[in-house]
């Protein structure tokens, strides 16, 4: 079978989800597609989009928040959002589009498609079936005006949520989230330190800020580093942003347990190397996390949908979290210093983690394709 995978270049999750399934659907001897929807726009929709929404929860965090909770408050109003109507507009060029490659299913990992394919459903301009593919541990505002065949979400536990806002719960399937197999390959701590040029026995903490750098990184970095003893790394890795990685190479230049990384194809490899990690609370790199079984320490969020997965994997045991840098700092050196903690942490992480969903979501549309 042949599946468009459809996503949306705000963040890095999302895609790297769509990527993670396209890679499972190879596997298994199928072609798949990756497509950022805002392609089909305008020449500059996608960037303006992505660039947009990048700028905005790096300069202005509270802003996206003051977002995320109007749109709590739109929901509640009768009739389709803003959203829909926004995204329907790109419909007849993603039913063209589907026709002219002749795919046989499509699935998002966004819900901006999502709302697409629901207006091309309502116009009888989808007759493949369609998956939506949740990367939050929440439903987000205006999944529940959308229609598609059946809802991927991460987690058992958030059927409940999904279903009061009105999607019915035959249609919600705790897969979890698709992640790259590289996440719950066996590796030896010490032969991917090897790798990667990294001391093999000295405790290691890992800083990430996701794809965008987002947060005070370098509060966080500065916090850890002066609590440091003999011999003890810091790896850093600040995704995208040039800047941050600039300024923090500055910043600890004559530290050479320091390590800063700019964007890079090798997160697996630093989470297992890793003895504990400092993310922020995304849908996917917390995912990642889990199913890597890193004892794991959530910094700031962005806020809205990522407060909530915070708080999903601190109320589970799968992380712990701290109010400031310095709290934070010390919440992960305790960890790292405690083994019984950890282990209890992994417990919880393979409870309730999904390592397979990427298997699972294949077999999903096999089925639906088949029918």
């Amino acid at each position: 079978m042949k599946i468009l995978i459809l996503s949306c270049n705000t963040g890095g999750g999302h895609n790297a989800a769509a990527f993670a399934l396209k890679e499972s659907l190879e596997f298994h001897h199928h072609e798949a597609e990756v497509l950022d929807l805002m392609r089909l726009g305008r020449k500059h929709t996608s960037a303006l989009i992505g660039g947009a929404y990048v700028k905005l929860v790096s300069v202005f965090p509270a802003g996206f928040g003051a977002a995320y909770q109007l749109g709590e408050l739109v929901r509640r109003v009768p009739g389709k959002s803003p959203v829909y109507y926004a995204n329907a507009r790109l419909g007849n060029a993603l039913a063209d589009y589907i026709v002219q490659n002749h795919f046989d299913g499509v699935a998002t990992t966004h819900l901006y498609p999502a709302e697409t394919l629901t207006w091309m459903k309502q116009k009888g301009l989808l007759t493949i079936p369609c998956v939506a593919i949740a990367t939050d541990y929440a439903c987000i505002p205006f999944w529940e005006e959308t229609n598609c065949d059946d809802y991927v979400i991460p987690h058992k536990d958030l059927i409940p949520e999904f279903a009061s806002y009105g999607i019915p719960k035959e249609k919600l399937l705790p897969l979890g989230i698709p992640v790259r197999p590289a996440f719950s390959r066996p590796a030896s701590k010490e032969d991917v330190r090897r790798h990667l040029g990294l001391p093999e026995d000295a405790p290691l903490f890992l800083v990430m800020s996701g794809s965008m750098g987002f947060g005070k990184v370098h509060l966080l970095a500065h916090e850890l580093v002066s609590r440091l003893k003999s011999g003890e790394q810091v790896v850093i890795i600040c995704g995208n942003n040039k800047k941050r990685a600039r300024s923090l190479r500055l910043q600890f230049h004559k530290n050479s347990n320091v390590h800063v990384v700019g964007f890079t194809r090798h997160v697996a490899e630093y989470m297992a190397a890793a003895d504990v990690l400092f993310t922020k609370p995304g849908g996917l790199s917390s995912t990642e996390a889990i199913v890597r079984r890193v004892p794991l320490i959530h910094t700031d969020p962005i806020p809205g949908c990522e407060t909530k997965n915070r708080a999903f994997f601190v109320s589970r045991g799968m992380s712990v979290t701290g109010t400031h840098q310095k709290e934070l700092a010390d919440a992960g050196i305790s960890l790292a210093k405690d083994d019984a903690r950890q282990i209890a942490m992994r417990d919880a992480q393979r409870e309730n983690s999904h390592p397979q969903a990427g298997t699972a979501i294949t077999h999903l549309l096999e089925k639906l394709v088949s029918e």
